[in-house]
């Protein structure tokens, strides 16, 4: 059976929905452990109002007993505090009154899915459309990575992220392991391994939080102990980079994405670009260098994933951009909704998980089974074949 997940839920709603099928049965849950990744994704400088409303923590309502999985589709929730002050503006039933006690939103903000969604879907009132395009969502996505993760870890393949860029400030490059790489980041307030950057960027998001602006950056996730094989040449549906690109890309506010040294290689000759294939005894086939990320032919191969992402200013700015009222097609400054400055630390943590989950659905395409004996079997199995080859 396919991994596969549903999200639903909007971000005034009462909760986040995750349905998870395909996970194998007896796979240990640290409940813990999986909350603490929901609290990453509410951490970071220039964060909006919301994080201090909400407490993310996800309750599993099914496919889970005594600790480990059962083979059924795991359910998990997350609440939203908020809902308290939106149970009248977002109740299921009808409800009568004006359009300001409904909160109707007729004025679509530039760079949001409001006036899109509004047209494709014939909304009038566009908080149908803003309430589930919200990033709110993302933090069941992380949930449900955060369950990706733990599969991941039971095989011996771990995963760290960073923030690479805000703004005009570009993080040195360094080479921490990726255990001290996890450490480091976690303390810092813009998960850079940097100190002296951390206190630039610190300053930079708050000039531009001054001016009534925000600002993106670029943030990098990578994947250590995964084995040769995941994903394959044969299918372009099928090749593990592109499945993770176009999960990239699904984030909210994200615009672009790259494996590897990524657009850089279009600047640089093939000699510069690709990785010599060595060998030895104790490691077997490996690459002298891992410029392409991991992967070759749609395929990893054996070195760690390195993916990057970037990600635009958030669109709701305290200094409105200009828009146009879809009643009376006048033009208006456009209104401003909670909002954060900067969010481009939470975006890193949002994009380990979204890589995790890719990952882990490619590693039970390879080494499937119904259960974690089963799998074990299979991978080991695996191994020995690569061993021998």
């Amino acid at each position: 059976m396919s991994l596969r997940y549903l999200t639903a839920g909007e971000t005034h709603g009462p909760q986040l929905t995750a349905i998870i099928e395909g996970l194998p049965s007896h796979l240990q849950l640290d409940f813990e452990a999986l909350n603490f990744e929901l609290a990453r994704r509410q951490k970071g400088y220039g964060r909006g109002r919301r994080m201090q409303i909400e407490k993310d923590t996800a309750q599993i309502a099914g496919g889970v007993r005594h600790g480990y999985t059962t083979g059924a589709p795991v359910a998990l929730i997350v609440e939203n505090n908020d809902w308290k002050h939106w149970q009248k503006i977002m109740n299921i039933e009808p409800i009568e009154g004006t359009d300001e006690e409904k909160r109707r939103v007729h004025r679509p903000r530039p760079g949001h899915a409001d006036l899109n969604g509004g047209l494709k879907y014939n909304h009038k009132d566009l908080r149908n459309v803003l309430e589930r395009s919200s990033a709110r969502e993302t933090a069941v996505r992380v949930a449900v990575g955060a369950v990706a993760k733990q599969l991941l870890e039971h095989f011996g393949i771990r995963i760290a992220g960073q923030v690479i860029r805000i703004g005009e400030i570009e993080a040195p490059s360094h080479n921490l392991p990726l255990d001290e790489l996890a450490r480091v980041t976690e303390a810092s307030s813009v998960r850079v391994a940097d100190a002296e950057t951390e206190k630039k960027m610190e300053a930079y998001i708050d000039k531009i939080k001054e001016e009534g602006d925000s600002v993106g950056g670029i943030v990098e996730c990578i994947v250590e102990g995964v084995p040769v094989g995941l994903g394959s040449h044969v299918q372009y549906d099928r090749k593990l980079d592109g499945r993770i690109a176009q999960a990239v890309m699904s984030i909210n506010a994200f615009k672009g994405v790259e494996i590897g040294i990524g657009f850089e290689a279009g600047t640089l000759p093939g000699s510069k670009v690709h990785d010599e294939i060595l060998y030895s005894e104790k490691r077997g086939y490996y690459r002298a260098t891992n410029r392409l990320g991991g992967f070759e032919g749609g395929m990893t191969n054996g070195m760690p994933i390195v993916v990057r992402g970037v990600m635009k200013p958030i669109p709701t700015l305290y200094k409105p951009l200009q828009s146009v009222d879809i009643d009376t097609r006048e033009a208006f400054a456009a209104q401003v909704e909670r909002s954060d400055a900067c969010a481009v630390p939470a975006a890193s943590v949002v994009l380990e998980h979204v890589v995790a989950w890719e990952v882990a659905k490619a590693f039970l395409e390879k080494f499937g089974g119904d259960s974690i004996g089963e799998i074990e079997r299979n991978y080991k199995g695996y191994l020995a074949q690569l061993e021998e080859y």
